[in-house]
């Protein structure tokens, strides 16, 4: 991997720049150069939230995702807004509470129930962005595994650390008990 541009998208309060941050602490942690940013709407739940993340192994000119690899939507809204963004043979995650799917055959797509499992295997929601990190990682090994434990680990509340080992244990396990969606095929 040279270099790798990823999109968290989905609405306020589902700590999509936290993981952002995280991402890319992770990939700092890896002596990977990395650009991180964020916007969200004026509402501080609800709105509109995406974090980007560039990482790569050369120097970075631009800080704004422009090709994406990557696109995590946890939200229909976010997907609508962002699948354009998403390059050919990019991979999009979605979770399964989408329930309108991009009309792409030059994408893969992952619909994996991140919401669903913070709340209710985890029994705590708010770790949803973690579970997420765990499925970006299991698909994409874009930083190492020690690393982006390392990571959360550093930014999560005290006293939640075995929770959000947890969580993203969750996310891999999504990942690999999960059917992969080829341009419109199971693969």
């Amino acid at each position: 991997m040279e270099r790798q541009e990823l999109r968290l998208s989905g609405s306020g309060g589902q700590g999509l720049i936290l993981a952002g941050i995280i991402l890319a602490e992770a990939a700092l942690h890896d002596g990977k150069n990395v650009v991180q940013s964020q916007s969200y709407g004026p509402e501080a739940r609800g709105g509109a939230s995406k974090a980007e993340v560039i990482i790569s192994q050369k120097e970075i000119n631009y800080p704004k995702v422009e090709d994406c690899d990557i696109l995590l939507s946890l939200t229909q809204v976010a997907c609508n807004k962002y699948i354009d963004s998403l390059k050919s043979g990019g991979i999009l995650i979605l979770d399964s509470s989408v329930t309108i799917k991009p009309e792409r055959e030059d994408i893969v797509v992952y619909t994996v129930p991140i919401l669903e499992t913070a709340s209710e295997s985890l029994g705590k929601p708010m770790v949803a962005n973690i579970v997420a990190l765990g499925s970006i990682f299991e698909l994409t090994k874009v930083v190492s595994r020690d690393s982006l434990e390392k990571a959360v680990l550093a930014r999560v509340p005290r006293g939640t650390e075995e929770l959000n080992k947890q969580a993203l244990e969750e996310g891999f396990n999504l990942i690999k008990n999960h059917k992969e969606v080829c341009y419109g095929e199971v693969c």
